[in-house]
C-alpha cells in the first residue's frame, strides 16, 4: 500500500517537474507546481500511516501554503498579462532596463 502510494507520488512529482522545466506558459508552470505540491501531500499521508497523524497535519499545512501561493501567483500573472498582453515567459523581460 505504502510502496504504491510513494511510487505514484514520485511519478506525479516527476511529471510536475518536467512541466516546470519545459513549459513557457506561466499558467502551465503554476499548475505543474501545484501538481508537485500534491505529490508531496500524497507522500506525507502515505508516511503518516506508519508514524501517526503528523503527516496529515503537514499535508494540511502544505495545502494552505499552496492556496496562498496560487492566489498571489495568479494576481502576479494577471498584472503581468495586463502589462505585456502575453502569458509567455520568453516575452516578459521585467529586469531588463
Amino acid at each position: 500500500m505504502i510502496v504504491e502510494s510513494l511510487f505514484f507520488s514520485a511519478l506525479l512529482f516527476v511529471v510536475g517537474m518536467v512541466g516546470v522545466l519545459t513549459r513557457r506558459n506561466v499558467l502551465i508552470i503554476f499548475m505543474s507546481v501545484e501538481l508537485m505540491l500534491n505529490a508531496v501531500n500524497l507522500s506525507l499521508v502515505a508516511f503518516s500511516t506508519l508514524h501517526g497523524l503528523s503527516g496529515q497535519v503537514f499535508a494540511i499545512l502544505v495545502m494552505t501554503v499552496a492556496a496562498a501561493e496560487a492566489a498571489v501567483g495568479l494576481a502576479i500573472v494577471i498584472a503581468v498579462f495586463r502589462h505585456f498582453q502575453t502569458a509567455d515567459l520568453m516575452n516578459v523581460n521585467l529586469l531588463k532596463g
